[in-house]
């Protein structure tokens, strides 16, 4: 099969689909890798190192998109990308589908088969997500932490306080892998944090773990906005797979908040968590509403993209591998977690929760046997 492997066009997106290792694999099984000239450059990893492996290098997107089956990228695919998709083309990246209907519409209306990485599942996990949840996580209370410094707009609080002086709030909301990496993070510097779930069994885990360096509260609207009234960090990581984020901090619970509070929501790329969020790049990170910051790039894991690139292309790669090998019908038919990330086919949505998000009817599945 000929796979290719664009460069990233998002604002501040150095990561990159493959990485050498990867492409090694690729090759010696008898797939042709097509690399665009500089896609590794931002992290470090020049066309040499591409060629060294087998690979071709082209000198633009345009000759990816024209010449590849399968199209490996990290982000979801920009309105030029869309346009240059094919009927019969396979691309294979984060889509976040629920909260982009015009990127849904521009997938639909190019007849490619998109494979989103967010919603393949394995044993109840999402294993290509988990990756830069992780990354997202432990970057939210850096991030966080420099946003509440007097200078960039915030409290002037140092989270872990000093001796005599107490450390400040993080409220966390969700339990999950980009919540618990947060937490790990927070804990670290000896905040005062507290982590909120709709699930006691999560919460009894968190406990376990943490012990009684970590609160954790049952999550209801009533907790939420007493929660957020003191909190000087309030972390937004809530997934429901392949749907829209549910808005948890509403426009009124920023009122009661102390000015110059933090508001970081890595849901973004699901639509945020924050009634009051909006997409940010790397660029622009942050903007204020009545008085709050807001932390909302939505390619958070960019910012340290070696770090997420290794992170990720670890764990897509044997997914490209039986997307190449066997093709994307037979790979998906015979995992049917690959086959939850099936999103888009043909003009169609083909994942449940995606097509409710969007308000468009759900078509049935492509992969009958055969």
């Amino acid at each position: 099969m000929r796979i290719g492997v664009p460069r990233e066009i998002k604002v501040h997106e150095y990561r990159v689909g493959l990485v050498p290792a990867g492409v090694r694999e690729l090759t010696a099984a008898g797939h042709e890798v097509l690399i665009e000239t500089a896609a590794g450059e931002g992290i470090g990893i020049p066309d040499a190192d591409y060629r060294a492996v087998g690979a071709r290098i082209v000198a633009s997107a345009a000759e990816v998109f024209a010449n590849a089956e399968l199209v490996v990228k990290v982000k979801e695919p920009q309105p030029g990308e869309c346009a240059m998709l094919r009927p019969g083309q396979v691309l294979f990246t984060y889509l976040h589908l629920a909260p982009d209907p015009a990127q849904a519409r521009a997938l639909m209306a190019s007849g490619a088969t998109a494979i989103a990485y967010e919603t393949v599942t394995r044993r109840g996990t999402l294993p290509l997500l988990t990756p830069m949840s992780e990354v997202a996580g432990r970057m939210s209370v850096h991030v966080g932490a420099g946003c509440l410094q007097k200078a960039n707009g915030g409290r002037g609080v140092l989270l872990g306080g000093v001796p005599g002086v107490l450390p400040g709030k993080v409220v966390i909301l969700g339990g999950g892998v980009a919540g618990t990496h947060a937490a790990q993070m927070a804990v670290g510097l000896h905040a005062d944090v507290t982590v909120v779930d709709r699930s006691i069994e999560r919460l009894r885990e968190l406990s376990d773990q943490f012990g009684a360096a970590l609160r954790t509260e049952y999550s209801t609207a009533a907790a939420i906005e007493r929660l957020v009234r003191e909190a000087d960090l309030v972390i937004g990581a809530v997934l429901i797979t392949g749907a829209a984020a549910p808005k948890l901090v509403t426009r009124s619970m920023l009122s009661s908040m102390q000015s110059g509070s933090v508001l970081v929501d890595i849901a973004i790329d699901q639509g945020g968590c924050f009634e009051t969020s909006r997409p940010t790049t790397h660029a622009e990170p942050t903007f204020v509403v009545d008085g709050i910051v807001h932390y909302c790039v939505a390619n958070m894991p960019g910012a340290v993209a070696r770090t997420s690139t290794f992170a990720l292309t670890n764990a897509t790669l044997p997914y490209v591998r039986q997307l190449a090998d066997l093709g994307w019908q037979e790979a998906l038919r015979q995992d049917p977690g690959f086959a939850a990330g099936l999103n888009v086919h043909a003009g169609a949505i083909t994942h449940a929760a995606v097509a409710h998000s969007l308000n468009l009817p759900l078509a049935p599945s492509p992969l009958k046997a055969g």
